[in-house]
């Protein structure tokens, strides 16, 4: 049936086909043995959505919410992308479970004929997407359903009690909030006379949950329920604006409008963590920048969770990975942190980025003697300058990890390489971002030995920009190896200096060879210190947690010390993996309207 439809769109008409697929799942309606869950229509609006429409029709598989009796109403138009073909494989997998299926398609035109691009918000697409939304509220009407959930395809329900919960609260009109890359989110907390954006001071302490609850607000978006039993809700409509409507032509003021004047209150609660909405990009903007911010908000959500999950019935082509350009891409990895490696697998498969994963030299199974044996032994004089200890075993596994990569790296004749370790955190478009900076670099021939893409700034003074590169300075002091470029000539430097035989730590090691640490006894048993090293500006990667974090965890930290299998170290105040404390935002990229 979705095939037929199909064909009936390709006319270039609105096309419906209701297929009556059963009378709901109330089994015990008769005796009362078997309470008859309220009947959900669940809408849902798509339009370009390839790269966000399999998690969100995962997570609807994944409601847990008797499918027959929800019936879905669906419907797809202006297409440039494969969400037609999409839905229409999912709804030919999952259609016979729901209670019924209401499908509209309209294939051609690919376009608006007052758009500037597929992100433009024009007058006729803000029509046209009202239509729809008032065509769904009267067919749950006609259908005497109790609800009416309207979901977003770049909205991801990732908690499967969304729809339970948002029923208990018995109100006219209730959202989830939803989490996204900014403090953009899917309410506002404040609307001016004029029907404009208000910033109040709830917003943020709404968006932050800071304080808790559902709060009534002048609207919501993206994804809501309505109760249509309520008397007000019948009085609700989002096509034909109010009569004595005067605000801007937009479907969401215009909804909020309606709410005001049906006497209907909207809310919006924060009190558990629902799912996800991507940031939208600008009228300007590509469906390949919407793609970007999507898979940024997918790497997020492995960070903080919980993950996304893909539609088990939607075929996807075979992704294409690739080096970005480098001649290997390697990923550190612990053994004994799988969770890591998982995650960091599907980040890179996600960024479409093919790594070489290197078993982690594990300093807590090297014992005092295995140590020796390598040929490690400690700097002389070298002390945390924190915590005043020596040396851990696990900051020894961590050299020893790097050590064997820059050995690989000179015996392979490998030109340029990226090392990641398993704790980053992905800037929005990394690809894009590193490649475009080191085509940038060799534009202007600059030699170069290390490329930090993430790290903390230990000074405060202004970096040295370089000069014809966007994004890119010298690098003063710095800690932290979690990410960098490194070529073969630089590895090449680091090996010559025979690092094991006076080890101290990899990041404290590395600003030696630049120059740029502030020990000089230090210095002074490495020559020369020649390493060309910079900087990305702002940084691509940051570390996925800090000390203090409830879930941080630090194998080089938590450890005992190099020589001594006895002394254990469990310093959570680890002044390295504190937040920088000159209080960047770190990976937040805000600006000043960023909730709207």
């Amino acid at each position: 049936p979705p095939a037929a439809a199909a064909a009936m769109g390709t006319a270039g008409l609105l096309c419906a086909l209701l297929l009556l697929l059963g009378t709901g799942t109330g089994t015990g309606a008769g005796t009362g043995t078997v309470p008859v869950p309220p009947r959900v229509v669940l809408a849902l609006l798509a339009r370009n959505a390839q790269h966000s429409l399999p998690h969100c029709l995962g997570a609807l598989e994944r409601m847990d919410y008797p499918a027959g009796s929800i019936a879905l109403w669906c419907a797809t138009d202006h297409n440039s992308d494969n969400t037609t073909a999409m839905l229409q494989e999912w709804l030919g997998a999952v259609g016979k479970d729901y209670h019924s299926v209401a499908w509209k398609v309209q294939e051609e035109p690919s376009s608006y004929p007052d758009e500037l691009g597929p992100k433009h918000w024009s007058d006729k697409r803000y029509e046209n997407l009202m239509r729809l939304k008032q065509e769904a509220l009267t067919y749950a009407r006609e259908q005497q359903a109790d609800y009416i959930l309207f979901v977003d395809t770049d909205s991801i329900l990732t908690n499967n009690q969304t729809l339970k919960f948002l029923m208990a609260q018995n109100k006219s009109v209730v959202a989830p909030m939803l989490d996204s890359q900014t403090f953009y989110s899917n309410f506002w907390c404040g609307i001016t006379p004029q029907g404009y954006y208000r910033r109040t001071a709830d917003y943020f302490p709404t968006k932050n949950r800071q304080q808790v609850g559902c709060f009534a607000v002048p609207m919501v978006y993206a994804t809501f329920l309505i109760d249509l039993r309520k008397e007000e809700s019948s009085r609700l409509a989002f096509y034909p604006p109010h009569p004595n409507y005067t605000w801007a032509f937009d479907d969401i003021i215009v909804f909020a409008y309606s709410c005001q004047a049906a006497g209907a209150e909207v809310h919006v609660c924060n009190e558990q963590r629902f799912g996800y909405i991507n940031v939208p990009v600008k009228a300007h903007q590509t469906l390949e920048d919407e793609h970007a911010n999507f898979v940024h908000l997918t790497l997020e959500a492995m960070v903080d969770g919980p993950p996304m999950q893909r539609s088990r019935h939607i075929s996807l082509l075979p992704r294409p990975l690739t080096k970005m350009g480098f001649d290997e891409i390697f990923l550190i990895n612990l053994v004994r942190r799988p969770d890591r490696r998982q995650r960091m697998l599907a980040s890179l498969w996600e960024l479409e980025i093919a790594p070489r994963v290197v078993d982690a030299v594990d300093g807590s199974t090297l014992n005092s003697s295995d140590i020796k044996v390598l040929g490690v032994d400690l700097l002389p004089g070298y002390y945390d300058p924190f915590s005043g200890r020596t040396l851990t075993k696990g900051e020894v596994g961590c050299f020893l990890s790097h050590y064997n990569i820059w050995k690989e790296i000179v015996s392979r004749g490998l030109e340029r390489s990226v090392v990641f370790e398993d704790d980053v955190r992905f800037e929005a478009a990394f690809p894009a971002r590193l490649q475009r900076l080191m085509e940038e670099l060799e534009g202007v021939q600059q030699d170069w030995d290390l490329i930090y893409l993430g790290r903390k700034q230990v000074n405060a003074e202004d970096e040295e920009p370089v000069e014809g590169v966007r994004n890119l300075v010298v690098a003063g002091y710095s800690y932290w190896t979690l990410a960098y470029a490194i070529s073969r000539r630089g590895a090449q430097k680091l090996l010559a200096a025979e690092p094991l035989s006076k080890m101290l730590p990899v990041d404290e090691f590395l600003p030696i060879m630049y120059d740029k640490h502030p020990n000089e006894d230090y210095k002074q048993h490495f020559t020369p210190r020649d390493l060309l090293v910079f900087s990305a500006h702002p940084l691509l990667v940051y570390p996925t947690h800090y000390a203090g974090d409830s879930n941080w965890l630090s194998d080089t930290e938590t450890s005992t010390i190099w020589d001594d299998d006895n002394k254990k170290t469990d310093w959570a105040g680890s002044q390295k993996t504190l937040r920088d404390s000159r209080g960047a935002a770190g990976h937040l990229r805000s600006t000043s309207h960023d909730e709207l």
